[in-house]
């Protein structure tokens, strides 16, 4: 059998360490030497320009295997792919009118040309694949081809094999050489790159797939959670009411007293749910007007007085002398503050501290709420606002909520034209502030 690794040949230099100077004929040879490997070396640059600029895996192939058949002068070209299994090669890409019939064989790892190639690591060639024993001929016989040499090269991803470049028989009918085993090299690193990036993009297209159901399924839920706990919660606090005012019982009141609590909270709840969902969907929409932010902020602060007052929380606020007016859509600011000085109470130890201060910053109505609380790890920074994210586990956390109120109040100052952002170190508590254009959303007339 006539098979032969690609070896590397060393130019011969006289016995007194100089070299004769080339002749007539040397430097023509030498010339036209330099000038095929010029040519291979511009079209295997065309292909990494290619290859940089799309993505499309079947095209990146089949121009490989072109520059393949083109550089060595060969009939036809095959990459081979190993299968998961590991016990099999199928081809990924062939030249040839036969491509569908090739594309439905495996050739089996064991006893099969490729397969030693594969199993090698290395760049092999075989001058008489008839002769070896090794050969499926499987292949030729599916498509009337007959291999008469072949030179193989493993594609090989972070140093292992997992399929094989081929090129097949010689159109002159001379061996392969050592350049043509160099080109084969060279396409065969590009292909393995094209098919590794392929595949990464297909994961990351599955992933996103994946993530865009979960969303779905999460917008669904929201969707039909409030609708359909709107009506029943409604009929609770109404009759909770109606009874609180003829019962006279101070037992009987105080556990009315938790009905409507607890019914007010899932009500909270679901206005969470349905303000997210018309975020998303792009129905939430501004009703402008002018006011002072001292007033919305004494409002808010007034609103959750018995949150903090509960918990013997310090409440500082530091607001400027002057009314600072901002044209903006004030429910939904104060939504905003609403939700920052809550999730700031909740996640405050009692005998804690809150400080709320608003100035003025180059156009900008900017409001920070601080507090001493737990403080977000870094690594939770950039998710914190996420919807339906805390940064408590899910099955020991002590803090309730659906982890909303932070994405609604992302929503809601991006709807403004505005940003927000925080600042925080775990331990030691967190600011978080937000920023709307005094003048109003540019895109609002």
């Amino acid at each position: 059998m006539d098979e032969s690794p690609l070896s590397q040949s060393q130019p011969r230099n006289t016995l007194d360490g100089t070299r004769p100077l080339p002749q007539t004929g040397d430097l023509r040879r030498s010339f036209a030497l330099l000038r095929r490997q010029a040519e291979r070396l511009q079209r295997i640059l065309e292909i990494s320009q290619i290859l940089t600029s799309t993505y499309d895996l079947e095209e990146l192939l089949q121009i490989i295997l072109a520059a393949a058949t083109e550089l060595t002068k060969t009939e036809a070209a095959s990459i081979l792919l190993l299968s998961e299994g590991g016990t099999e090669l199928r081809f990924a890409a062939t030249t040839g009118r036969d491509r569908e019939k090739l594309m439905a064989l495996r050739v089996p790892v064991e006893n099969s040309l490729a397969g030693t190639i594969l199993r090698s690591g290395e760049p092999m060639v075989f001058d008489n694949v008839q002769q070896d024993p090794r050969h499926f001929d499987g292949v030729d016989k599916k498509v009337a081809f007959e291999s008469r040499s072949l030179l193989g090269v493993p594609l090989l991803m972070r140093d292992r094999p997992v399929g094989v470049l081929e090129a097949l028989n010689k159109t002159d009918n001379t061996v392969f050489s050592e350049e043509d085993g160099q080109v084969m090299m060279t396409l065969a690193a590009q292909a393995a790159v094209a098919i590794e990036n392929a595949r990464l993009v297909t994961a990351l297209q599955k992933a996103y797939e994946q993530l865009n159901r979960v969303d779905q399924i999460k917008s669904d839920f929201i969707a039909i959670a409030s609708h359909e706990l709107r009506t029943p919660l409604g009929l609770i606090l109404g009759y909770a009411a109606m009874l609180k005012e003829d019962v006279q019982n101070p037992e009987t009141t105080e556990q009315l007293d938790v009905v409507m609590n607890s019914a007010l909270r899932l009500r909270d709840l679901i206005d969470d749910m349905v303000n997210v969902q018309h975020i998303e969907e792009g129905k939430a929409k501004l009703v402008l007007s002018e006011f002072a932010v001292q007033d919305v902020v004494k409002q808010v602060v007034q609103a959750v007085s018995e949150l903090y007052t509960t918990k013997e929380q310090e409440m500082l606020i530091s607001l400027p002398a002057q009314p600072l007016q901002v044209k903006a859509d004030r429910d939904k600011i104060t939504l905003v503050l609403n939700n920052l000085l809550t999730n700031a109470i909740k996640f405050t130890d009692p005998r804690g501290r809150i400080m709320i201060s608003a100035e003025r910053q180059n156009g900008d109505m900017q409001v920070h709420v601080a507090d001493t609380g737990i403080g977000i790890p870094a690594r939770e920074i950039e998710r914190i606002f996420d919807r339906f994210y805390q940064v408590e586990p899910h099955l020991t956390r002590q803090h309730g909520g659906l982890g909303l109120g932070l994405a609604i109040a992302k929503g809601m100052v991006e709807l403004h034209g505005g940003k927000i952002w925080v600042e925080s170190v775990e331990g030691l508590g967190s600011r978080f502030s937000f920023s709307v254009p005094i003048g109003g959303p540019k895109a609002v007339p």
